[in-house]
């Protein structure tokens, strides 16, 4: 029934995995895992799994049972009888699995960037376009004027954070409570599709990004969480390229911008598999202030951004095919045609 989701979820996985292992080998870098802190993939994955189960099973049971251990083993036999069938099951492995192994390879490949392309980077050309945007002026500088400094600047820094952990409470969040099984395939796959491209995008294009490349521009901004990670980004790159750290991977690169992309992805997925209008505002609000995020700190040049949002774009309507979505012609809108899972979103 779900077929192309699969095929398509673990065919992206084995492809970047692979691609992955081939580049580290050609290069002489081995493959990291980014996240190694935490602990071992072979533990921390199942983690995430069970952790998944724990979100979906205790606070429902510890609030409807109100203390009563017989009321909580029937809620909690009654949740896995009624949502945790086997395809919910599959969806969930399947999903963490396969997105968490495309987005290991991708911060792989992504840090191998600089020894597969060496020196040759777009980023004046890029900043080129952006002072014909606006006009001769600089986007950075126009935007800093705009929007003030100190107050807007932590604001700003806040929501572009956010994304860090957004990522995975999304992928959880959409794999287990989708009220549709074919909603938690589409947000695998485009997931998996859009952090593939992406990669792809750092080697048509291999830039550092205004904030790197042109660091003067920002000088003057107040010191965020955002810029202390721009700091920490610049001394990674720096250890990996010339002090040949092995257990690291440098961070740095800048189109398509993956923040843009990926918060516009969360947005098109809540409004066509989300009924509430709140939840399609808190999106698309967020996605607007990442992308004035992404150019507020340097992160992006104007054209990173509408790469994020080709890619997004191409990501969700593929994502959607492949788990069985039929697109309405006009309005934001989709139906499910799974035989399984016949329940439409609002028009």
């Amino acid at each position: 029934m779900y077929r192309r989701a699969y095929a398509l979820l673990v065919g992206i996985a084995v492809a970047m995995g692979s691609l992955a292992l081939l580049v580290g080998w050609q290069v002489g870098r081995p493959v990291v895992d980014p996240d190694g802190f935490l602990g071992p993939a072979v533990v921390r994955v199942p983690l995430l799994i069970l952790g998944a189960l724990a979100l979906d099973f205790l606070p429902r049971t510890l609030w409807g049972g109100r203390g009563n251990p017989r009321r909580m083993r029937e809620i909690a036999a009654h949740r896995w009888r009624t949502h945790w069938n086997r395809d919910r099951i599959l969806l969930v492995v399947l999903g963490l699995v396969c997105f968490y192994t495309t987005y290991v390879a991708y911060r792989n490949l992504k840090s191998a960037l600089p020894f597969v392309m060496g020196p040759n980077k777009y980023d004046r050309e890029l900043h080129l376009i952006d002072q014909w945007l606006f006009l001769g002026n600089e986007p950075a500088v126009v935007l800093h004027e705009v929007f003030g400094w100190a107050p807007i600047a932590h604001a700003l820094s806040s929501i572009y954070l956010w994304f860090l952990p957004l990522v995975p409470l999304a992928m959880a969040a959409w794999v287990v409570w989708s009220r549709n099984i074919s909603f938690g395939y589409w947000f695998a796959t485009s997931q998996s599709i859009i952090w593939t491209l992406g990669t792809a995008s750092y080697y048509l294009l291999p830039t550092l990004g205004p904030g790197f490349e042109y660091p003067w521009l920002y000088e003057d901004l107040a010191e965020t969480g955002t810029s202390t990670l721009m700091d920490s980004l610049f001394y990674g790159r720096e250890a990996v390229l010339h002090r040949d750290l092995q257990d690291a991977v440098q961070s740095v690169a800048g189109f398509a911008s993956l923040h843009t992309g990926v918060t516009l992805l969360f947005a098109l997925m809540a409004q066509y598999t989300i009924r509430s209008r709140i939840v399609h505002w808190v999106f698309w609000v967020n996605f607007a202030v990442t992308v004035v995020a992404t150019l507020y700190f340097g992160w992006h040049y104007v054209m990173d951004d509408v790469g994020g949002v080709v890619i997004a774009l191409i990501a969700f309507y593929v994502g959607g095919l492949a788990s069985g979505q039929k697109f309405d012609r006009k309005g934001l809108a989709s139906h499910p045609t799974t035989t399984t899972s016949a329940v439409p979103v609002d028009d």
